[in-house]
């Protein structure tokens, strides 16, 4: 029988402890340890969720891996085109993890109404293009259809409809900037079938998505020249190592650059977020540790005529010091409790009802993203209860500066 957790199970149960001294102190350390890790929670949620929304917009604009001429490889508009016919399309035939790879194409451009304009890039897109990322945050109407021969659909960001004043059904004029084989531009009409809101101004405000074969007439190109690729990769965790091989496979006059690469500001800045999440969770667990180290104390002084009684039946140093560990980390996963229950709460509140909102000129997004994993939450959990009780076995240690005659008498 562990007669320590014995007693421990006794002290805990016990209620003369309600009127003690060490009750206010034990409330604030359960209270330390339950706002710890509420806070890192929600740091944890936030950070993980800002990161994987940035970088999934990301994707969806610009594909994982970018596969370009080296002549346009720091353009957003394709100037050299590039012949469609490669061995890694439609499918990269040695490489594992690959989602789709796309054909793209880009041309510069103004939309124009009779009292204002806006400039633009119309990316051309084709049937093998992955809409997923479009269906999840169109707003109005529907995708474009590229089965008929010549497709004047497109589809537009909500930024640049408002401020156009278009709606779905309507009829746009678009002037593009002249092609190497013409002086003149061209002019274009285009009806805009869906409207779409990314919360990703730094693309929103530019972007205009319709039909590749529309983008190669603008250009004066053939139908077997495009742009570039896109690639989509099934976890985003493997970029780096699929870029590389990506690199390797393509032939030796293309280029291929990560959207890490290719945006190495954004990337530097989200990865910023990991810096300050371990900062919070290391303040937060030295603040629940501290209380915890006080109420500690507190329950020892206070448990100081037991202890000698305890010394005076024969237990050991050691014995008495886990009794009272066992009582400190059953404080601890009171307040692991209650933060969680809190902390959660929290969490699922601003994923169902997205309260809190985000300015998308400095974040990117529009509502605060929330997003952690069972194992996340496992970590933390565990960590916390681990490194608090680590911090109390030293503070322990005042246990065998007890003698049992004095302690005996102490009342």
């Amino acid at each position: 029988m562990n007669y320590e957790l014995f007693i421990a199970k006794r002290l805990i149960t016990g209620r003369n402890h309600k009127s003690s001294i060490s009750t206010p102190i034990i409330k604030i350390a359960i209270t330390a340890i339950a706002l710890g890790i509420l806070i890192m929670l929600v740091a944890v949620a936030t950070s993980t969720g800002l990161q994987y929304k940035i970088r999934d917009k990301m994707a969806g604009f610009k594909g994982h891996v970018q596969i370009t001429n080296y002549d346009t490889n720091n353009s957003e508009v394709s100037t050299v085109p590039i012949d469609k016919n490669q061995k890694f399309y439609p499918n990269f035939q040695n490489i594992d993890g690959i989602k789709n790879v796309q054909a793209v194409a880009s041309k510069g451009g103004i939309l124009r109404t009779e009292t204002d304009f806006e400039g633009i890039i119309f990316k051309g897109v084709s049937t093998d293009y992955d809409w997923t990322f479009f269906k999840e945050y169109l707003v109005e109407g529907g995708i474009p259809n590229f089965i008929q021969e010549r497709n004047r659909e497109v589809l537009l960001s909500n930024q640049i409809a408002k401020r156009l004043s278009l709606q779905v059904g309507d009829t746009i004029l678009a002037t593009f900037v002249k092609s190497t084989t013409s002086k003149l531009p061209s002019n274009r009409r285009y009806i805009v079938v869906g409207i779409y809101n990314t919360g990703f101004t730094q693309f929103d405000n530019t972007m205009m998505i319709g039909d590749l074969r529309e983008v190669q007439r603008l250009n004066r190109w053939n139908d077997n020249q495009v742009g570039g690729f896109e690639v989509l990769i099934d976890d985003f965790d493997e970029l780096s190592e699929k870029g590389s091989e990506i690199y390797q496979q393509i032939g030796v006059t293309l280029n291929s650059k990560t959207i890490a690469e290719s945006y190495p500001g954004i990337f530097e800045w989200i990865q910023l977020f990991d810096n300050n999440v371990w900062f919070i969770i290391a303040l937060m667990i030295i603040v629940a540790g501290v209380n915890m180290i006080s109420a500690m104390l507190v329950l020892i002084l206070e448990k100081v005529q037991l202890i000698g009684i305890l010394k005076a039946m024969g237990s050991s140093n050691t014995s008495i010091r886990k009794i009272f560990l066992y009582n400190a980390s059953h404080l601890i996963i009171r307040g692991l409790i209650w933060g969680n229950i809190i902390g959660l709460g929290l969490l699922g509140l601003q994923y169902f009802f997205e309260v809190i909102k985000l300015d998308p000129e400095t974040y990117y997004v529009s509502v605060m993203p929330v997003h952690i994993t069972f194992t996340q939450w496992l970590y933390l959990n565990l960590g916390t209860l681990i490194l608090c009780v680590l911090m109390l076995i030293i503070p322990s240690y005042i246990i065998s500066k007890v003698e049992p005659t004095k302690a005996i008498k102490f009342a």
